[in-house]
């Protein structure tokens, strides 16, 4: 087996990994950023399209019921359902309840439609219980499916105002009996409180169900973002941990050793390149140092680029003024390191192209953004022609987009040049 299969064996868990999250993301219409407000929102929608979906197919169940009563003379008169009015009627209901199921997915209009629809079966419910002149009202066999639309109404919006229209069904009725000079008997009395009991027990219990599954769901996304991040800071700790004993061990050994052969050494051109050797070696170990406090966020940004600035000044003797204003702020790693970079990007370019003599770098902390600031009096470039192979702004262009920032780039020939970075405090 080659090592390119083997390389390839290694991904295929990772690839298969990759293919399930997308799979999952994109049924739920979120990105690889969701936050855990987005997943629990995502949730409850789901949660909603599932339960107005068996609500559809209960529609259908009492629609091949309604069905079967205007099919048997006995019923539909009973009820009064007969001529084509009613069939008009049983149509409509068909119609809407499909236009509801087509619409069920949209997070707003699924619930406004859904809720909607449901009223106006209810509606229908309470004319079918009060129309029959014997048997109707209070004694109406069809009284228990009140019971029903309360705990579909519990279910689908389980807020107090949302319930309110099958609770108005009981007393609805009891008026409509009034109206069409019925009496209320002791026994349509008691049907009536018994219901009414059975109601607010229904509402209760779902209520209090739905409120401890949602806050259980939320406990969990919480929790898993709270593992997730832990095991980001335990791994970015080990990899810490691993690169100060390895790497810093070696940079220490290389620094040990210039100081060695620069003291064994005699001819003055080669003391300068070990003292070279050795400067390099000691800024990639400041460079790790600062690396490994970005990565166990133990990096204060003020104080790391003033103290950049004071190293690069002393290795370059460049005339460099920091100054810094408002009230630090807590920012992510990435964009301390954003910030950082782009010091270190436009002070590089200062020493090395630009020929200036002096520079300026302002650090400002604001309520909503921290800005950077570096002026050099250099001889200047023209933005717009950066030489093949430079990279230096594609990369600052790059980290502002990433971090939703904004970086301003302004030179002229001969004019020196200015880089302005911002980006939100989070």
């Amino acid at each position: 087996m080659t090592e390119t299969d083997l390389a390839r064996d290694e991904e295929k868990p990772a690839n298969d990994l990759r293919a399930r999250v997308r799979t999952v993301l994109e049924r739920r219409k979120l990105t690889d950023r969701v936050s855990a407000e987005q997943a629990a929102a995502s949730w409850e929608q789901d949660r909603f399209v599932a339960r107005a979906r068996a609500l559809f197919y209960a529609r259908m169940m009492f629609l091949t019921l309604g069905l079967l009563i205007l099919a048997v003379p006995t019923w539909s008169g009973y009820f009064g359902l007969n001529g084509p009015l009613a069939f008009a009627g049983y149509f409509a209901m068909l119609l809407y309840s499909v236009a509801n199921f087509l619409v069920i997915d949209h997070p707003k209009a699924g619930r406004w439609v859904t809720y909607l629809t449901l009223c106006l079966d209810l509606c229908i419910m309470v004319v079918l219980i009060a129309k029959p002149q014997v048997g109707g009202g209070l004694q109406s066999p069809l009284l228990a499916t009140q019971l029903l639309f309360t705990t579909l109404f519990a279910i689908l919006y389980p807020r107090p105002l949302a319930i309110l229209p099958p609770l108005l069904a009981l007393p609805i009725t009891t008026r409509l009996d009034l109206l069409l000079n019925r009496s209320v008997t002791a026994i349509e009395l008691l049907t009536l409180l018994w219901y009414s009991a059975l109601n607010f027990i229904i509402v209760y219990v779902v209520v209090y169900l739905n409120e401890r599954e949602a806050t259980a769901h939320r406990e969990v996304v919480e929790l898993q973002g709270d593992l997730k991040e832990l095991a980001v800071v335990e791994e970015r700790n080990r990899m810490a941990r691993e690169i100060h004993d390895g790497l810093g061990a070696s940079l220490s050994s290389m620094i040990i050793q210039s100081e060695y052969i620069l003291g064994l050494a005699k001819d003055g051109p080669l003391r300068d390149e070990i003292g070279e050797l050795k400067a390099t070696a000691e800024e990639s170990i400041e460079e790790l140092r600062r690396n490994l406090r970005m990565m166990r966020e133990d990096f204060e940004l003020t104080q790391g680029l003033e103290d950049y600035v004071k190293t690069f000044r002393d290795r370059t003797q460049l005339d460099i003024r920091f100054e810094r204003s408002g009230l630090p702020r807590k920012l992510s790693p990435d964009a301390q390191l954003a910030l950082f970079r782009i010091l270190q990007e436009g002070l590089s370019n200062a020493a090395k192209h630009a020929q200036a003599k002096v520079v300026q770098v302002k650090l400002d902390f604001s309520e909503q953004r921290v800005h950077l600031l570096v002026r050099d009096d250099g001889k200047g470039f023209d933005p717009k022609k950066t030489p093949r192979g430079h990279y230096g702004l594609l990369n600052m262009r790059e980290r502002a987009m990433k971090l939703g920032g904004e970086i301003i780039v302004d030179s002229t020939p001969g004019a020196g040049a200015l880089v302005s970075f911002s980006i939100p405090c989070t």
